[in-house]
């Protein structure tokens, strides 16, 4: 089976007919995009520096397609603190055998942001020919080696948590650091905290599709067109919480929740997000499509340039 680059967007999406909402991608996906560079499964390296890890743990609730089929059949995941077998040197070392060896044509997962004070000593990621690699040295090492990079997690993304007011590493974003260091090498930011399992896998979807159609260099050209002004997939962030909030009504009746335990009214004057808010999560939804932060709570606008700081305090009376 063949798909058009304008066919998975729409499975990115949920646009398909017939398809349910819980169901956000085709089965024939993983059919379609196995073997996508040149008959093998591209190599992906994932180092994780300054976060909690709860990006992977996003992804290993993968369902549609099953986390297992993703590793299996789609990806080749040469390394992974979390999930590897290997540990120690050994796995250090290989990871750098395979950008060179795949040089120009793997690629990079970059999780949490990239502390830089210290010499980048707040951040030491393992160990590869008997000496100490931090994260920043990790990401000079690798990055302008890789085809493409994924900054994972609103950490990684735009410098998150670890980036916030107070911080003394020098966190920083991989974009930021990209600027700083002069590395060219394309991002794309798939934010979140964490992201969606559906937005982390539909981006690899778009991307591999688009490199099997068009090429590695002008296939990631066409992944850059999908991108908003904060280097964002549109298919995933390019809708407006508030704008498409089952509670829009009572907010333009103007009835608004006092309490977080109020179901009926818009939570915006109890401290939701929404409105500043660029993400599907209202149709997407989370748990495999059972619920969303604005079942029960409000959003904190976590996929967002300016989260914390600006989103600050979550919560108001």
């Amino acid at each position: 089976m063949s798909l058009s680059r304008r066919d998975f967007v729409k499975l990115c999406t949920g646009t398909v007919a017939g398809m349910g909402i819980s169901q956000m991608f085709h089965p024939s996906v993983c059919e379609a995009i196995s073997g996508s560079l040149n008959g093998s499964r591209p190599p992906v390296l994932w180092v994780q520096g300054s976060g909690c890890t709860g990006c992977s743990v996003s992804l290993l609730n993968s369902v549609n397609p099953h986390i297992k089929d993703l590793l299996l059949d789609v990806i080749s995941l040469e390394y992974h603190p979390t999930v590897m077998a290997w540990e120690g040197e050994p796995a250090m070392e290989h990871m750098y055998k395979i950008a060179e060896e795949y040089k120009g044509g793997f690629f990079l997962a970059v999780e949490g942001s990239i502390p830089v004070a210290a010499d980048g000593k707040y951040c030491i990621i393992g160990e590869a020919h008997h000496k100490e690699i931090s994260m920043v040295q990790a990401m000079k090492d690798l990055a302008p080696k890789a085809a493409a990079v994924l900054a994972l997690g609103t950490c990684a993304a735009y410098g998150g948590i670890p980036a916030a007011e107070g911080s003394e590493t020098g966190a920083m974003s991989v974009r930021d650091f990209f600027a700083q260091e002069g590395i060219a090498t394309p991002v794309v930011n798939i934010p979140g905290c964490p992201p969606h399992p559906d937005w982390i896998v539909g981006t690899v979807v778009v991307a591999l599709e688009a490199i099997k159609t068009h090429g590695l260099a002008a296939g990631l050209g066409e992944v850059v067109k999908l991108l908003d002004s904060e280097g964002r997939p549109t298919p995933f962030f390019g809708e407006n919480i508030h704008d498409n909030c089952p509670y829009l009504p009572a907010f333009d009746d103007d009835k608004m929740c006092k309490t977080l335990s109020d179901k009926d009214g818009c939570r915006m004057e109890v401290g939701c997000k929404g409105p500043s808010t660029m993400a599907d999560c209202y149709k997407r939804k989370w748990n495999n499509g059972i619920n969303w932060c604005i079942d029960n709570a409000v959003c904190i606008g976590c996929v967002e340039p300016d989260f914390p700081d600006g989103k600050s305090p979550f919560y108001e009376m």
